[in-house]
């Protein structure tokens, strides 16, 4: 049974402060607006002494099946997709990912016919699996948040708000989301490569972003990014420079993760390269570079690594300082989704991908996915 409290999205900003019904549709951002709203999910308890700990369970990609151009749902709507990671979810204070694609029954798709081209419509009767799984924040800053345009964007959100789950990320709407645990209050933030996305390149606009979340009386914040080349030969961060992909340009996502912290981030959590990749603990704050493909079950290749689908759950005190993490280790099957996988093989690939890319760890990782900092 889900445990966490919904209630409907509240928009600051440029609208005036109100709840929204229950079945009401959430106000549409304006796509030009000069005054980015921050949406706040707030629970049904009222205000007490702040949790010394938080819980966060990080997932990478969420696409859990598409209309277009064909229909690829999986058994009753998606139904079983999530079922064997949704304790770990529900039982996080915060869970959060990335929605990999529209949530609309309408929109004109906006990608082209080529070979590289690709497009996810999910249907909105799918959003109530995401609430079911408890989720609290999907990041829709990524290059399939636009695959149906601005009908698409607008639907997401209110379908996402509908359901009591905070989002942010796209370019003239929210650039952040508010939601409080556990008397404390998180600010999330989503950043990806595209030119409708709140670019991660634009150092200036991830400055102003972080900064103005900050000011809004936050006790941690939360960062999405999503960049990176693609492919199972991607799976190492590299060292220095800017991954270009496709001629465009994916980021340069240490640099980029690492201006995150100094700029007061306290968890940031990635995705795009569709593996994963290794993880960091940088000035006590905990960076996962990438948890691949999460719940794709139709539209992405699960071939091997591909199909690598961790939930990395870690624990920070009330300031977002890192306490200790475990990978959970699960492996995609098409048509079906994350299931459990014997042997901890996520957990020691990504523990394999740390040891070879983050020097001088002040944090290990066991075989079977324990993260602990050194004495």
């Amino acid at each position: 049974m889900n445990t966490k409290s919904f209630l409907p999205l509240l928009y600051l900003g440029a609208l005036p402060f109100s709840a929204c019904a229950q079945q009401a549709e959430a106000p549409s951002m304006p796509s030009d607006s000069t005054t980015n709203a921050a949406s706040i999910a707030e629970t049904t308890t009222p205000a007490k002494a702040k949790k010394d700990t938080l819980t966060f369970a990080l997932t990478g990609d969420i696409m859990l099946g598409t209309n277009y151009p064909s229909q690829m749902i999986p058994e009753e709507d998606a139904k079983y997709v999530l079922k064997d990671v949704k304790d770990l979810l529900v039982n996080a204070d915060v869970a959060l990912g990335n929605l990999e694609g529209a949530m609309t029954d309408g929109g004109k798709c906006t990608k082209g016919n080529g070979k590289n081209s690709f497009a996810f419509r999910m249907p909105t009767r799918l959003g109530i699996r995401l609430q079911e799984a408890g989720y609290d924040y999907l990041g829709i800053a990524n290059n399939h948040s636009n695959d149906f345009g601005p009908v698409g964007i607008d639907d997401t959100e209110k379908t996402l708000a509908s359901l009591g789950i905070a989002t942010s990320g796209y370019k003239g709407h929210p650039e952040y989301a508010i939601i409080e645990r556990g008397g404390l209050r998180i600010a999330c933030m989503a950043f990806g490569q595209n030119s409708y996305n709140l670019k991660h390149v634009d150092t200036a606009l991830v400055r102003q972003v972080i900064l103005k979340a900050k000011k809004e009386n936050v006790d941690l914040m939360v960062v999405s990014m999503h960049g990176g080349a693609e492919g199972r030969t991607k799976n190492h961060l590299p060292r220095h420079g800017h991954e270009i992909f496709l001629n465009e340009d994916r980021g340069a996502l240490r640099e980029f993760a690492h201006l995150c912290i100094d700029l007061g981030v306290d968890v940031v959590y990635g995705h795009g390269p569709h593996v994963t990749r290794c993880v960091e603990v940088h000035k006590g704050r905990f960076i996962a570079y990438s948890l691949g493909n999460f719940a794709t079950p139709y539209g992405m290749s699960l071939a091997g690594i591909s199909g690598y689908a961790p939930v990395v759950t870690i624990r920070t005190d009330q300031e977002g300082k890192f306490i200790d993490g475990q990978i959970h280790s699960f492996v995609q099957i098409k048509g079906e989704g994350p299931r459990k996988v014997e042997g901890d093989i996520v957990a020691k690939e990504m523990r394999n991908l740390t040891l070879s890319d983050i020097d001088n760890p002040c944090f290990t990782i066991s075989e079977t996915g324990e993260i602990r900092l050194k004495p």
